[in-house]
């Protein structure tokens, strides 16, 4: 098979990947975990050093890096820039903090000496999506390969360019052959790679579809998993909020990335005091964005990934408005670009509400008053992520255990931070990456006794 990465801002060509045969793909699994074998015994320090390696040409290349997101999935090169700078602080976190992370655990018993030690489990397996397509593979591959392990990519199809770029990055920086290896494959090849020996574990970031599939396969064969899935994030609005500052963070916290991101504030839950004023500004700077060819530098909102994505968008939002929402702003399409749209009045039930929406769509909800607002925002399956927008911190940190999901961001649109556990709960998937807690994720931990 002949994978090709098509520029979804102008139709034309951007690669073609051949697929590894059988053989080739049994070879790869072979040499994971022969690698593995002499990686794990590889001193940490120098294991550390690589990481910022690795990091320091992302830095040295973020043009050619960035020129390769634009062109295959459509992000504007600004942000492409800050996704690629992003990858280097994750690596020069985890050279700077995987030591006190995998340092023994003392812990007094009755023993002499009793202790819990860090182990690498062998090679992991990532299947990881192309929104975000070098910062998803650096959040996993650095704690991952930093901790002893080895790891597999198996990337996004359309996507594939910038996988031979990121397999090219730890090369350059010197990594042993077998350490980091980049799959050309289809998804049904994912049991194979599960039952193999040397592959003692999978993380994957995508749908909730292919969340519980990977999930089915790794229970099967007693590999562990750790899924990060999709998102319905709730962006709630009080009665008190600074409604300028607010309606800035909300723009930023929808249409990053074109909309398409898990994490991106999806439901607009609004108290009805400041409903009209926060939607009349709202849609105010939304209509001031600038759409064009991502390749420049002056574009904010470019193509989605790929028009089947664009054709999905446009399908939730018609039957939304046929359920009795109001378009408020935008809602057309030409092939992989939708522009902006904003929907008002949208209630529970709607299939904009019940549903995770991937681009520049922002909806508006109207609530009776804070509690309301909670209501309305655990009225979904999705648990990643809420915000809240208010003037009285004090009381919204009060009242964060009304929140389900696995992030509670007060005056900010939620994100991710190398510094911070990332991760949700219900069918935003399990685990956590980033931080002590996404290095753990892959680690043996050993108890030790002496008696």
């Amino acid at each position: 098979m002949i994978f090709k990465s098509i520029n979804p801002y102008n139709g034309k060509e951007v690669g073609s990947y051949t697929e590894h045969t059988d053989s080739e793909l049994s070879e790869m699994l072979d040499t994971a975990g022969k690698s593995f074998q002499s990686w794990k015994k590889t001193p940490l320090v120098k294991r550390s050093e690589l990481i910022i390696k690795a990091g320091q040409i992302l830095r040295d290349n973020i043009e050619e890096y960035a020129r390769m997101i634009t062109v295959e999935m459509g992000k504007p090169i600004t942000e492409s820039r800050a996704e690629i700078n992003k990858c280097a602080w994750v690596c020069d976190y985890y050279a700077d903090n995987a030591g006190k992370f995998l340092a023994d655990e003392i812990i007094e018993t009755d023993a002499r000496k009793s202790f819990v030690r860090h182990d690498p489990i062998g090679c992991v397996l990532a299947i990881m999506p192309w929104n975000f397509p070098f910062w998803q593979v650096f959040r996993f591959a650095a704690p991952t390969l930093t901790a002893g392990n080895t790891a597999l990519l198996k990337h996004s199809s359309n996507v594939f360019g910038c996988a031979e770029q990121i397999k090219d990055v730890f090369a350059k920086a010197g990594y042993p052959e077998g350490v980091f290896q980049n799959l050309i494959i289809h998804h049904d090849k994912t049991e194979i790679i599960m039952k193999h020996d040397a592959v003692q574990a999978v993380s994957l970031t995508g749908s909730e579809r292919a969340g519980s599939s990977v999930a089915q396969i790794s229970g099967k064969y007693i590999k562990r998993s750790l899924l990060e899935l999709g998102g319905s994030n709730a962006f709630i609005v009080w009665e008190d909020a600074d409604i300028d500052k607010t309606v800035k963070t909300a723009l930023m916290a929808r249409m990053i990335n074109c909309g398409q991101s898990c994490i991106a504030a999806k439901r607009f839950i609004l108290v009805e005091k400041i409903y009209d004023e926060f939607v009349t500004k709202y849609i105010d700077s939304v209509s001031k964005l600038k759409s064009g060819d991502p390749i420049n530098d002056d574009t904010q909102v470019g193509p989605l990934a790929r028009k089947d994505l664009a054709d999905d968008l446009h399908s939730k939002i018609t039957k939304t408005l046929e359920q009795g929402a109001e378009l408020l702003l935008g809602g057309k399409q030409s092939d992989s670009y939708h522009e902006p749209t904003v929907l008002g009045n949208v209630l529970p039930g709607m299939t904009v509400f019940e549903e995770e929406t991937f681009g520049p769509l922002a909806v508006m909800i109207k609530a009776k008053d804070e509690d309301d607002a909670f209501r309305l925002s655990e009225l979904s399956r999705f648990g990643l992520g809420v915000t809240v927008c208010t003037t009285n911190v004090e009381k919204a940190v009060s009242m964060a255990d009304r929140v389900s999901d696995g992030a509670y961001f007060i005056n900010e649109l939620v994100k991710s931070d190398p510094r911070l556990p990332f991760g949700g709960t219900k069918i935003s998937g399990y685990g956590r990456e980033l931080s002590r807690d996404g290095i753990m994720e892959f680690v043996n931990r050993k108890t030790v006794y002496v008696k």
